[in-house]
């Protein structure tokens, strides 16, 4: 009798582990861990540094200065200038607010070195907020 356990012992196929009740375990666990959770918690203890609002909030938006760039040359407020008019005209909007926004138009037509002229000019007089379209 004794041999018959043993060969029942080792005649036994290897034991299974069936995985589906262990999954629907740790799911219903996942359940319940986000069931009870609460939002309070997670701002409680997140440690975020935001920016100081704005001491001086303005609601004031200034619009950007537009220059034109055609095949004739620049314009300023609709007037064909030259570049020194042009750059003298950039200088005085510098002084009044050196974080001006400039938006500089280029036509198709339009040579590329007068690009570079109004860059230039932007440059020299302290403008760098500048955006660049082509119409």
């Amino acid at each position: 009798m004794a041999q018959n356990r043993k060969k029942e012992r080792t005649n036994r196929d290897n034991p299974q582990l069936e995985m589906t009740p262990m999954i629907d375990c740790v799911f219903q666990l996942l359940i319940f861990f986000i069931v009870t959770l609460k939002e309070n918690d997670i701002l409680a203890n997140l440690e975020a540094l935001r920016p100081a609002p704005d001491p001086n909030p303005s609601d004031e938006i200034k619009e950007p200065i537009t220059v034109s760039i055609g095949e004739h040359g620049f314009y300023f407020d609709g007037a064909l200038l030259t570049q020194t008019q042009l750059e003298s005209q950039l200088r005085r909007v510098a002084r009044t607010d050196p974080q001006a926004s400039i938006v500089i138009k280029c036509t198709n037509d339009s040579p590329h070195g007068y690009l570079v002229r109004v860059l230039d000019s932007c440059f020299k007089v302290g403008l760098h907020k500048l955006s660049v379209f082509s119409m």
